[in-house]
């Protein structure tokens, strides 16, 4: 990537490390998706979970999608930002009652419920503060996103959604409960899919769920698919939008569905991820036995997915590097934990103390993930 020198001589006053934001490549992502989805009617609700930097939601806000969110902070935040109530949906295996009661209070558009369990807790706090709650059962559709098992979260072994064996206890006791409207069915399958061919399964197990319910005389009104879309972590420049006219148009070619009903999406990563890196000097140069380490001010306090779940970001050395001698590099952190790894064995120009690093695809599940581990200083912005 490359700085202009007024950005350079910005960071040079914040400092290292810091989260770049490419404000004009956001709203280029975010005009491709809702062109996209409007030509279909479909409904995006952005997954606050990716990144809440107030910037980012502001622009995004600006430009009509909803939220999805998954604490009751998040809830509020959106409300706080503009968001309209009624595009607001609260996620999640585990909401706390002070957090279903700040989005009630709220009004929001629907909860997606992941328990039976909490679908009569729903009921009772509705009760006491006098409001009928919009609610969408999540179902386990048991299909293998192939992608990382840490973010899979539509398989049979997962904690997420309602089992299909209490599906019919469920419904049950939805007809039972006063101060709830089911709306709709929700589904998630996971994150980071890069096989579009993955979301034609989730489309027939959609059909099957759909049809399962409206057999039993249940109109649903709502199919939520959740998101999931991934992104190009190897080629950032390249491919820095997503095909959303590719994913969007599976769901509009596989899923079944009549002319009233609506179909949601929540998507994070696909939105926000390129348009964020983390740009971070050396402190040091080290040369092992067998390998060349470059030692950031950066580590996974900053940015902890590679420390997670071994993701990969492409890392660059910033500035003039034409005919510089290339090493192989393990790009590291400072932080007292062996995992604290950027990349391993990540050819770079020939670098020494000072010079800029930028890992690049960070605008997801990088600044919201950020830690005050080793009493870490505040991170810093650069926006363009």
């Amino acid at each position: 990537m490359t700085l202009t020198k007024e950005e350079v001589e910005q960071l040079a006053q914040l400092g290292t490390p810091a989260y770049y934001y490419d404000l004009p490549l956001l709203e280029q992502t975010l005009d491709a998706a809702k062109t996209a989805a409007e030509k279909r009617n479909f409904h995006v609700h952005y997954a606050l979970k990716a990144n809440f930097n107030e910037r980012l939601l502001s622009l995004i806000q600006s430009k009509g999608f909803g939220a999805d969110c998954v604490s009751g902070n998040e809830v509020q935040k959106s409300i706080d930002l503009g968001f309209a109530p009624d595009k607001i949906t609260f996620a999640g295996v585990g909401k706390a009652d002070k957090e279903i009661l700040t989005a009630l209070r709220h009004d929001i558009f629907a909860f997606n419920v992941e328990s039976i369990e909490e679908l009569e807790v729903i009921n009772s706090l509705a009760g006491e503060v006098g409001v009928k709650a919009n609610v969408s059962l999540r179902i386990n559709p048991n299909v293998d996103a192939h992608t990382h098992h840490y973010i899979t979260t539509g398989l049979d072994e997962n904690k997420f959604g309602v089992p299909n064996s209490e599906l019919e206890i469920a419904a049950s006791i939805l007809r039972k409960c006063e101060n709830l409207t089911l709306v709709g069915l929700h589904f998630h399958i996971g994150s980071q899919i890069v096989d579009l061919n993955v979301f034609k399964s989730l489309c027939v197990k959609v059909n099957e769920w759909k049809n399962w319910f409206e057999e039993r005389g249940t109109t649903i009104k709502v199919l939520n698919v959740g998101g999931g879309l991934g992104i190009d972590y190897h080629n950032p420049d390249t491919n820095a939008i997503p095909d959303f006219e590719a994913y969007f148009e599976i769901f509009d070619k596989f899923l079944e569905r009549t002319p009233k009903q609506e179909v949601h999406f929540e998507l994070g990563r696909a939105l926000v991820a390129q348009c964020g890196t983390l740009l971070s000097r050396v402190l040091f140069t080290k040369s092992g036995i067998k390998k060349n380490f470059l030692i950031l001010d950066a580590g996974m306090t900053e940015l902890m997915r590679p420390a997670l779940y071994q993701a990969f970001h492409k890392i660059e050395r910033v500035g003039d590097v034409e005919g510089a001698e290339s090493l192989n590099y393990d790009v590291v952190g400072p932080i007292c934990e062996s995992s604290d790894c950027f990349g391993k064995e990540v050819l770079l120009p020939k670098s020494k103390r000072g010079d800029l690093i930028a890992i690049r695809s960070a605008g997801a599940y990088g600044e919201v993930m950020a830690s005050k581990y080793n009493l870490r200083e505040e991170i810093r912005y650069l926006y363009k």
